[in-house]
């Protein structure tokens, strides 16, 4: 059974930085797409970054890119996302989402067939 457990949520003002974790266990695929996505109360999950483990490559939004990094560690199952120059509007509920066996990176909600829980971001200005 594939489980996703993130962590590293919290509060944090206006220019501040964040890591997010998120563990992966429960497929053995060689290659697979990781995504962090966030939702606030009212409106769509939106991506904010996706990594394809077979080579590494990315995907981020402008709405984030310069400032978020997604980075992996295979031997540890875990995927990180590095949020840096947080903004208020950064503030959301952020997802780890997965798509086991998937060949090359995915940003659209519907690729991914797992999710986790869900880790708070609020950012004050």
């Amino acid at each position: 059974q594939v489980q996703l457990v993130e962590s590293g949520g919290g509060s944090v003002q206006a220019g501040g930085s964040l890591r997010l974790s998120c563990v992966a266990s429960g497929y053995t695929y060689s290659s697979n797409c990781m995504g962090w996505f966030r939702q606030v109360p009212g409106k769509e999950r939106e991506g904010v970054a996706a990594i394809y483990t077979g080579d590494g490559s990315t995907y981020y939004p402008d709405s984030v890119k310069g400032r978020f990094t997604i980075s992996q560690d295979n031997a540890k199952n875990t995927v990180y996302l590095q949020m840096n120059s947080l903004k208020p509007e950064d503030t959301a509920m952020y997802y780890c989402a997965a798509s086991p066996g998937a060949f090359g990176v995915r940003y659209y909600v519907s690729d991914f067939g797992y999710w986790g829980q869900g880790t708070q971001v609020t950012v004050s200005s």
